[in-house]
């Protein structure tokens, strides 16, 4: 670049494309880096956000980006960056095609990633009829038999959400369920069947489950599943620059966004555990106004 931009992006799911709308409406240079390799590209559709309900995530990629068209000082580049290096005002961060950019400001939306799916067949149904978040798609397997993949507290607390959508549901621990004697007798109030015999088998048709095939023989019959994700940092480069991280491997940030690290923002997935577009989108538009503001006052300071 010839000249250094406001800010660069990294990530260009919702929260850094609504970043890039609220920059470029303040008139900002900026870059947005995005691979188009986004988590949700699983689904097919994205649910809970006004005016987008329902559309794929490709397609509400497609009417952002056209959006922010309108804004001439925002641009993309097909790309992953590298690496970054420089402070605050002075930010570089290469590309794996080797381009080179040079920025005041930064800001992560880079997301999370699955952990490699290790239950057979669940990779073939993941996205079709098997999901993580029934406020995403709770409403299309509503009244139909589920069944929750999950162990520990967090099967107490999604069997109680379930009910929202579905009464028909039974708990697949896949192994030791770790719960203590409370959690089970809670369950066991509710009537809900546990299973913790090892799944061999997830069988389906065309993406829709059919059943779940056990080590000890057993067949749970469902039309449905949620399961608990094994979630990992979208990138190494927040932590590899210094940003305190969260022990789930979030990017720890205030309300706007701000990192540990004087100049560097992360927003959407990347710094969250909410995982709903619509949050996301949220968060990326508080990032892009801290960003802003910090600019805007060492413009301000630098003509004092």
């Amino acid at each position: 670049m010839e000249r250094k931009l406001d800010a660069v992006i990294i990530g260009g799911g919702p929260a850094g494309l609504n970043a890039a709308l609220v920059l470029g409406r303040a008139r900002k240079n900026v870059i947005v880096i995005d691979d188009i390799q986004p988590r949700n590209w699983v689904t097919r559709e994205t649910h809970g956000f006004l005016t987008r309900d329902g559309v794929s995530p490709a397609e509400f990629r497609r009417a952002a980006q056209e959006e922010i068209g309108a804004y001439p000082s925002v641009h993309f580049v097909t790309d992953s960056a590298v690496s970054v290096s420089g402070a605050d005002g002075d930010f570089q961060i290469t590309t794996a095609q080797g381009q080179l950019f040079q920025s005041k400001k930064l800001l992560f939306a880079v997301g999370k990633k699955d952990a490699p799916l290790t239950i057979n067949g669940l990779d073939a149904v993941y996205g079709k009829s098997a999901f993580v978040c029934p406020y995403c798609d709770g409403w299309e397997l509503r009244d139909q038999p589920l069944a929750l993949i999950v162990k520990g507290a967090n099967a107490v607390h999604l069997a109680s959400v379930i009910p929202g959508w579905s009464s028909n549901y039974t708990i697949v621990t896949n192994g030791p369920d770790e719960m203590t004697e409370e959690e089970r007798s809670e369950l066991k109030r509710h009537n809900i069947p546990v299973y913790d015999s090892p799944i061999v088998q997830i069988e389906s048709d065309d993406g829709i489950v059919r059943q779940i095939v056990l080590e000890d023989g057993t067949e749970i019959s469902c039309r449905g599943i949620f399961f608990a994700p094994q979630l990992v940092a979208g990138s190494e480069l927040p932590a590899a620059l210094g940003c305190r991280m969260t022990d789930t491997g979030s990017v720890f940030v205030d309300e706007y966004g701000k990192t540990s690290v004087p100049g560097v923002y992360s927003a959407g997935d990347a710094a969250s555990e909410k995982y709903q577009a619509i949050a996301a989108a949220s968060s990326g538009a508080l990032a892009a106004i801290g960003m802003n503001s910090e600019l805007l006052a060492e413009a301000w300071k630098a003509k004092g």
